[in-house]
């Protein structure tokens, strides 16, 4: 499968290999153990929703608090790359634009998560019983997949914090570190480009 990708897809994925794998498998290991309730009948679903959405929506509340957090750390941790002394490479911004994407994207569907499930739908008479069930199953997939993508998110912005205190604080050699070779490199690229314009 990844011999097929593009070759910055390849790179992504390689990149970000733990982060994803652990998504994946909180996502995995929450769906199923909502899986192993079995299936429900429209009354139990509604009672379970009226059990589950306070909770849900609390999860949905912090998945909404960090994502904000994180956001805001993001612009520190940019402070902190470009006041470093060393020269990073590009790969540690596309990494850190890849972790604001995620984190952005997390909020974005939590917060509409968030709103979809503060809709009091146990209370409605116009609701029929056996949508219940549908509505359960999809609180409990959705917050999966939120919790495994929060998992991911806090994966990536470990090892971009890593990156950094290896990077800066203990001022080890690093591959997201220019070497002088690669900066002459990059400058006799930049001066050819801007020669042909």
């Amino acid at each position: 499968m990844i011999k097929e990708l593009p070759k910055k897809a390849k790179i992504y994925l390689i990149n970000n290999k733990l982060p994803l794998y652990g998504g994946i498998l909180t996502a995995v290991f929450t769906g199923v153990a909502a899986f192993l309730l079995g299936n429900l009948s429209g009354y139990e679903a509604m009672q379970m929703i009226e059990i589950a959405i306070p909770r849900i929506s609390m999860l949905l509340n912090t998945i909404i608090l960090a994502s904000a957090t994180i956001l805001a750390l993001i612009l520190t941790l940019l402070g902190i790359s470009t006041g470093s002394e060393s020269k990073l490479k590009k790969t540690h911004y596309h990494q850190v634009l890849s972790l604001a994407k995620f984190v952005t994207f997390n909020f974005v569907v939590a917060l509409i998560f968030f709103q979809l499930f503060n809709i009091p739908i146990t209370e409605s008479d116009a609701v029929p019983t056996a949508w219940y069930s549908i509505v359960y199953w999809f609180a409990l997939i959705s917050s999966s997949m939120l919790s495994g993508l929060m998992v991911a998110v806090i994966l990536m912005l470990f090892s971009t914090v890593q990156n950094i205190i290896c990077i800066v604080g203990l001022g080890q050699d690093h591959k997201l570190i220019y070497t002088e070779e690669e900066e002459e490199g990059d400058d006799d690229e930049d001066s050819s480009r801007s020669s042909e314009s």
